[in-house]
């Protein structure tokens, strides 16, 4: 079967090496990189350092102010935007070709002299706070807020990514430049560029835009363990509905069934209105809008999660027909149908997640991210068109285990 493939490029210079997908049928360039660690850096009682840090690096940098900083961007029609989330910090743009030199000279200079003024950072501050208040008060917000530390009580992954009421008011702009200097290195860094851009301008540019950072790698973090099993836990809040968050362990991105595992998602959860959970839940008996789960992944681990939401009257319920149905996968995988849906769904969406260059750059680092091979896009549908009936029910077998299921519920859910 012939698959889906880009023309990648690997570049190398100073040391550093990136993914190019060069295309000059649209002036536009779009570079993105990334590190290890994010929020998973914070110290103790430092929470969201990592997230706040990253989010002001393009609120002025060296002698531009914020407001002169924003106007650079404009004027030059450069999107540029730095973040940290669970397990790594991220930093792009997205240019026309013709801006190129502004955009890589705006970058290093929001990496290298960050001003981290106290106007933005009082208004950044104030917004994490206000975000985090809103969340807890939603089923939503205290779910996710105490899933992380039930199911990772040992491991960074546990700590929120935006803080906490604690941190945040502590925060100071030598913890947000410790953060920086943690998570700002040569060292480990992936790079991916997409768009109207040579191989030799992008071996140019790397050495201008990273040679100045430090040359050793953010520190490490440790792996992430098996999840623990909590069973079922309820946050109790307020309100007409609970919001449920079913999670296990999963299997690394290195594990062979990787993509078997993720066809028998697809069909257990991801598959919108044709799979299994929302045929039971929603389609036969009306007790959600919307029920899914997939592999979610951090740390080079996928964990199974999903989510529902229902009235609080049949919770318990709801509950009780996913275990149902994550038993059922368990025991007979999907069926040859259901396995022939997903694998053509799969292989057809997949030139769908390359439509433009900032998601070409985005996807490229992801790959690099899973330490996939150049030719592993082209590859995926022979690999996915090779998966049989017996096979994937025996991948089934081995992700799903309905007694490790734990579920963590907020609202005031009835019978549970």
């Amino acid at each position: 079967m012939t698959g889906f493939t880009l023309p990648i490029q690997v570049v190398t210079a100073g040391g550093l090496s990136a993914w190019l997908t060069e295309d000059h049928s649209v002036p536009v360039v779009s570079l993105t990189w990334s590190w290890t660690g994010g929020a998973a850096l914070d110290p103790v009682g430092q929470e969201g350092a990592a997230a706040l840090a990253m989010g002001l690096l393009t609120s002025g940098a060296g002698d531009l102010s914020e407001t002169a900083f924003a106007e650079a961007l404009r004027d030059n029609a450069i999107s540029l935007t730095f973040s940290a989330s669970r397990d790594e910090a991220d930093g792009g743009f997205r240019c026309l070709a013709d801006a190129l030199p502004e955009a890589v000279r705006l970058a290093r200079l929001a990496m290298t002299a960050p001003r981290l003024d106290a106007n933005p950072f009082d208004r950044a501050r104030a917004r994490a706070l206000a975000s985090l208040r809103a969340a807890q008060e939603t089923p939503r917000g205290r779910a996710g807020r105490a899933f992380w530390p039930a199911a990772f009580p040992t491991h960074p992954a546990a700590r929120p990514t935006g803080g906490t009421a604690e941190s945040l008011p502590a925060m100071t702009t030598d913890m947000l430049r410790a953060a920086l200097a943690r998570q700002l290195r040569q060292g480990g860094l992936l790079i991916a560029a997409a768009g109207a851009i040579t191989p030799a301008a992008l071996a140019e540019l790397m050495p201008v835009l990273f040679a100045t950072l430090p040359a050793e790698a953010p520190p490490a973090v440790p792996p992430l363990p098996a999840m623990v099993d909590f069973g079922t836990s309820v946050v109790p809040i307020a309100a007409p509905q609970s919001l449920a968050i079913f999670a296990q362990t999963g299997l690394s991105v290195a594990d062979p069934d990787w993509e078997a595992a993720q066809v028998v998602l697809r069909v257990l959860g991801g598959g919108g209105f044709s799979s299994r959970l929302m045929d039971s839940v929603r389609t036969q008996r009306g007790l959600t809008y919307g029920i899914s789960t997939g592999f979610d992944t951090l740390f080079g681990q996928g964990i199974v999660i999903g989510t529902v939401a229902t009235e609080n009257a049949r919770m318990a319920e709801t509950l009780g027909l996913v275990r149902e149905e994550w038993a059922r996968m368990a025991q007979t995988g999907p069926t040859a149908e259901e396995l022939a849906d997903a694998v053509a769904f799969l292989t057809g969406n997949a030139p769908l997640q390359f439509t433009d260059t900032r998601r070409i750059a985005g996807n490229l680092l992801a790959l690099r991210r899973n330490n996939r091979p150049l030719d592993w896009l082209a590859q995926r549908p022979a690999r996915l068109a090779a998966l049989t009936q017996p096979g994937t029910a025996a991948v089934a077998a081995r992700l799903l285990r309905p007694a490790a299921l734990s579920v963590m519920v907020a609202g005031e859910p009835i019978g549970l």
